[in-house]
């Protein structure tokens, strides 16, 4: 990230810490610190970006300090925040049974440009966007930057609902950092829903941005500004659009669930139970966001199609993009983000298979990274060569898009897949370190087939090309033909053929004798 600047106002900080704090801290010192911690009977502490806390000195924090920083302050609101004016400084106090200050933490704001370069190109869209994340990562910097980014270069009125000056720094006049937007200031954390309706209806805005959306009556305010055809950009609790669904308080944000029982008939199309879950009604929001890290994001592009999924249980994989690189739109990533088989896909979809060989290298779509663990790499590079995957090997789990991983070791390996998870990574597992078991599962993986059986010979599996021939046969018989006879087939491809036909609602039974017996598709 060399293109960051850092303007952090420290001096105006440092210039109300206690002498016994600001011998010991630097301006160089502070460079990643996000807040100073001041607890009466206590060392001071600094608490660095990733969770690391350091001691400051040996001298114990007293009453005296404490009222030495509180003495430079406004007044603390009922949330017990304040700050410093003409800042992004946060100052937050914690208080004992009678209301007397006996600890600060003091959370040190920055602006900091670039942090959305690699999200300009959906900044820019004017849809809705909403940003999850742990406390820390970085939601609040963001919003600051989108909201000079939209009414400084695009040019549109953008009003920010500012709860306890946390967007646009403590005053009256909002800090630079949100450039030509507007602030309302929002007394209490209780009457931020309230302001979010005032700021529609008095202030006629294109864009609304929202800091902490975290009461129900919040989520209403920011579906009836949505509705409005307001642009909405927001925050809220929640460190994953599947724990987000989970939250009752808060699932309408991306359309609510609601429990459906299906019928007989629809339950076993679907092959799931008669009771499930299902998305209530559209999102307020267009785009979710998860804030990962503080360089990486995932992207849900269609809100509406990612909760489906999640309820569904169907895999699904959002765009993850880097902090230090710039992303431009690309309109048909869409469907390149999602990994389904054609058995899970929806009812609509259901009969447009591609049965055309088409080549393992798409030259549109960019290189992937994959991640081996227990995994022969020399296997690896002698498929991607021969086949001319787009893949490449990464030696970092943080990067890769995809982790193949061997099952037998998958316990030794819980780390590192729990990482892999963490940054949204495709696993895959393989069973053995064999050429065909390898080669299988990467095509897997990269959803793609060879295109000339000459080519593939070799390496072709024997499931796989059953399983085409059916789908060929239930495409044939949605088409007129009444029934189709399929290869001789062992056992098991026997039984996944029989469930391939039986989600499309077709039937299958199985004839003949020994090495000859078959299934029979048929309506």
């Amino acid at each position: 990230m060399t293109d960051i600047q850092l303007q952090n106002d420290l001096d105006k900080l440092l210039s109300i810490m206690p002498r016994k704090v600001v011998s010991n801290l630097t301006e160089d010192s502070l460079e990643d610190v996000i807040e100073i911690v001041l607890d009466i009977g206590r060392v001071p502490e600094i608490r660095r970006a990733g969770g690391k806390i350091e001691k400051l000195g040996e001298k114990i924090v007293d009453e005296d300090d404490i009222s030495f920083v509180t003495s430079h302050l406004q007044e603390f609101t009922h949330d017990n925040r304040s700050g410093i004016p003409g800042t992004l400084h946060r100052i937050s106090a914690i208080r004992n049974r009678q209301g007397k200050v006996v600890g600060l933490t003091c959370r040190i704001g920055r602006v900091v440009t670039g942090t959305i370069n690699c999200i300009k190109d959906i900044c820019t869209q004017g849809k809705s966007i909403l940003f999850l994340g742990p406390p820390g990562v970085g939601k609040t910097t963001k919003l600051r930057e989108i909201s000079r980014l939209v009414a400084d270069e695009l040019g549109k009125r953008v009003v920010v609902v500012d709860t306890s000056n946390e967007i646009a720094g403590d005053g009256d006049v909002p800090h630079p950092a949100v450039g030509a937007a507007r602030r309302m200031q929002v007394a209490q954390p209780e009457f931020q829903k309230d302001i979010m309706i005032e700021a529609v209806e008095n202030h006629t805005p294109e864009v609304i941005v929202v800091d902490e959306i975290g009461t129900e009556a919040e989520a209403q305010a920011a579906r009836t500004i949505a509705e409005r055809g307001v642009m909405l950009i927001a925050t809220a609790h929640g460190n994953s659009l599947e724990n987000l669904i989970k939250n009752p308080t808060l699932s309408d944000l991306v359309g609510g669930i609601q429990s459906v029982t299906l019928g007989d008939d629809e339950a076993k199309r679907r092959a799931s139970q008669k009771t499930v879950l299902e998305r209530e009604k559209q999102p307020t929001f267009d785009i979710v966001i998860e804030i990962l890290d503080r360089n990486t994001l995932a992207v849900y592009k269609n809100a509406s199609e990612a909760v489906d999924y999640i309820l569904r249980g169907w895999p699904i994989r959002p765009e993850l993009r880097k902090v230090d690189r710039e992303y431009t739109e690309q309109p048909q990533t869409a469907k390149q983000e999602t990994t389904v088989t054609e058995a899970q896909k929806p009812e609509e979809n259901k009969m447009n298979f591609s049965f055309s060989r088409q080549k393992y290298c798409e030259q549109n779509k960019p290189m992937k990274k994959v991640y081996l663990y227990a995994v022969s790499r020399t296997i690896v590079e002698k498929i991607i060569e021969r086949l001319d995957f787009n893949l490449e090997i990464t030696r970092n789990v943080e990067d890769a898009d995809l982790v193949i991983a061997h099952k037998n070791f998958a316990k030794g390996g819980a780390k590192i897949l729990n990482t892999a998870k963490e940054y949204r990574a495709q696993i895959f597992y393989v069973k053995t370190n064999s050429m065909a078991q390898i080669q299988k599962v990467l095509k897997d993986a990269l959803d793609i087939r060879p295109f000339d059986e000459a080519e593939a010979e070799g390496y072709q599996d024997e499931t796989e090309l059953a399983l085409d021939e059916a789908k060929n046969a239930i495409k044939k018989i949605s088409e007129g033909a009444s029934a189709i006879e399929l290869a001789p087939q062992n056992q098991h491809i026997r039984k996944l053929q029989h469930e391939l036909a039986e989600q499309y609602g077709l039937k299958s039974t199985s004839i003949g004798d020994g090495d000859e017996r078959h299934i029979k598709i048929s309506k």
